[in-house]
């Protein structure tokens, strides 16, 4: 491990305000747009701020994903097991590159489509309306939005997706919210990741003998012709899809929420007009990075904004920059539920851009539709400044947000 250099500013950086990112970012990507930084892990990454070298960055194979490179930039150091577990499953998709990630993709892509995403809405719509309708059943007005919304939501929505059995639903949501729950001890969540794995390992063999109209069956399928994954690599991917499409969005639905009602204006701007949910789920997007940066390992040699890359280098692209960029996003502090926002970095760009966006732009639309048409006096229970956000997790979010209405 290389060591400390005090003079190289350090990333993570520290946010200021819980809805904005850090605001370095901004005279970051003004005046040195590709920067080296210290990571808490000893190591050194150039990091990237600019909008248009991020979205050029995201299609050169000449940086790669794979995070068992010895050079691959690591935050932090994390326990041998914990690190194996989660290595294999990135190499199920997201740690991996061409040729083999672009045949896994296309096998999946055809699952996640806008048209695919219609299609699983009538059930969706149901989910989130059970949700809604359980929290208005909290005593006292008063309920958690992210125990009886956020996280129950997208869970519900990824077990329709995948096939995961009604009578299996709880014991999956336990399992997920362990992971997740930031009160779980390394070993509890280690059984949790062992648990989930054993269950998917048993699903998919019952797909296979028993094949039903859902994700993992017609994968299956569809893998027997190509045999594109193996054994191993169908359970990283429900695996993934079970992790990446649960907190992501669960993140993004209270995030999306409280920026809401701290910002009366452009909530009755939804109220007023619901045609603008669409658009407006993009600007949240936009607004609430969720995943702030993306890591990469240059396997080439390349020049970014000027500066030479080495092959080694590790190269940060942080989308949470991006997201803020002047030169793209007039005003982009500000939330404007009107803003044509689709060329936000949330979901990356290109070869790795996120499958399961629309997906998660659906979701979102129909809990702000929910909530905005059956809780019109919804309120903060605490100060937004006082809820717990999650400013040490890879997946911005909060942890709680009390409600009342």
């Amino acid at each position: 491990m290389p060591a400390a250099t005090p003079s190289l500013p350090t990333f993570p950086m520290t946010r200021e305000c819980p809805f904005d990112p850090p605001s370095a970012y901004r005279s970051l990507r003004r005046t040195r747009p590709v920067i080296r930084v210290q990571l808490p892990s000893g190591m050194q990454a150039w990091l990237v701020t600019g909008h248009d070298l991020i979205r050029t960055l995201l299609n050169d194979t000449r940086l790669s994903a794979d995070r068992t490179n010895p050079d691959f930039p690591t935050p932090v150091i994390l326990p041998a097991e914990m690190k194996h577990e989660l290595d294999r499953v990135s190499r199920a998709l997201l740690g991996l590159d061409p040729p083999e990630h672009s045949a896994r993709r296309r096998a999946l892509a055809g699952e996640f489509t806008f048209r695919k995403a219609q299609a699983l809405r009538p059930a969706a719509g149901q989910i989130v309306n059970e949700a809604v309708t359980s929290m208005l059943a909290e005593p006292g007005r008063r309920a958690d939005l992210v125990d009886k919304v956020s996280l129950p939501v997208p869970s519900l929505v990824i077990c329709e997706l995948l096939g995961v059995p009604y009578a299996d639903r709880a014991q999956f949501q336990g399992y997920a919210r362990t992971l997740l729950d930031r009160s779980s001890t390394l070993e509890e969540r280690g059984a949790a990741a062992v648990g989930t794995r054993d269950y998917f390992t048993e699903l998919i063999a019952a797909k296979a003998a028993a094949p039903a109209d859902d994700l993992l069956s017609r994968l299956l399928a569809a893998n027997d012709a190509s045999g594109v994954f193996d054994a191993d690599s169908l359970i990283g991917i429900a695996m993934l899809l079970q992790l990446a499409g649960h907190e992501t969005t669960a993140n993004l639905i209270s995030l999306s929420v409280v920026g809401l009602l701290e910002n009366p204006d452009q909530l009755q701007s939804l109220r007023d007009d619901p045609s603008l949910l669409p658009g407006a789920v993009d600007e949240m997007l936009r607004y609430f990075t969720i995943l702030d940066a993306l890591y990469r390992v240059a396997v080439d040699g390349l020049e970014i904004g000027g500066v030479a890359i080495q092959p080694g280098d590790g190269v940060i692209l942080c989308l949470g920059a991006a997201n803020r960029d002047e030169t793209v996003f007039p005003d982009p502090d500000q939330l404007q539920v009107t803003r044509p926002a689709r060329q936000h970095m949330t979901f990356a760009y290109g070869m790795h851009q996120c499958l399961g966006q629309n997906l998660a732009r659906m979701e979102l639309e129909l809990v702000l539709g929910a909530l905005l048409a059956r809780v019109p006096t919804l309120a903060l229970a605490q100060p937004a400044a006082e809820l717990p956000y999650k400013v040490h997790s890879d997946a911005y979010g909060i942890f709680e947000v009390p409600v009342t209405w």
